[in-house]
């Protein structure tokens, strides 16, 4: 091998390996601020189903239910984790005053469930309002951990009755793990809303 085939392969191993560490260095999902705060359940022991704090004391009560799917949106998703959080009924993220990490952010009402075989996941809450200048739907916050993946966020749970939930904020959600856009029926006495989850579906980097 002459020098000037030795400088060639050179560059070319280069370029090959940079070009794989960028690729395995890619964020799945970009950037996801408080994503974090998947991890704050502390000692709690994660099931399929988990009861926010204030459900007993606030109304309307809302059951949030659904199956997470694997990519091909037919296979349940075993041990995934999902963390959502979201505001009291005036429309903030209410604080007891000791929060500590993403709690200073996100407040004491969140939650997280850990699916089973069958994928299913269940929360029991209360119906969130929005922000007390109505600047936005209301909404609530979901992120998402597989095994072995990082954790990536979803689009928001937002509700189809709510007035606030224009046309021109339809036409920005990205179905981040399919559309977020749920409709309350009441069932039981409470609220519910059924959202089925597609793990990677337009998520950026996830492949």
């Amino acid at each position: 091998m002459n020098l000037k085939t030795k400088i060639l392969f050179f560059f070319f191993f280069t370029f090959v390996t940079t070009a794989c560490n960028a690729q395995r260095n890619k964020i799945i999902g970009g950037a996801c601020e408080g994503c974090e705060a998947i991890y704050e359940y502390g000692n709690k022991k994660l099931t399929p189903v988990d009861t926010l704090p204030e459900f007993e004391r606030k109304a309307p009560k809302l059951k949030i239910t659904g199956t997470v799917f694997k990519a091909d949106g037919k296979t349940p998703a075993k041990g995934v984790i999902i963390y959502i959080y979201h505001t009291n009924r005036e429309g903030i993220y209410e604080q007891k005053g000791d929060e500590k990490g993403w709690a200073k952010r996100h407040g004491f009402i969140r939650g997280w469930v850990k699916t089973g075989a069958d994928g299913k996941y269940t929360f029991y809450t209360f119906r969130p309002a929005s922000y007390p200048d109505r600047s936005e739907p209301e909404h609530i916050h979901i992120t998402i951990k597989e095994p072995n993946i990082k954790e990536y966020y979803l689009d928001e749970y937002l509700f189809e009755d709510d007035s606030l939930l224009t046309p021109k904020i339809r036409k920005t959600r990205e179905n981040r793990g399919g559309s977020g856009i749920v409709k309350p029926t009441l069932q039981k006495g409470m609220l519910t809303i059924e959202r089925n989850i597609i793990l990677g579906q337009n998520i950026p980097n996830y492949e």
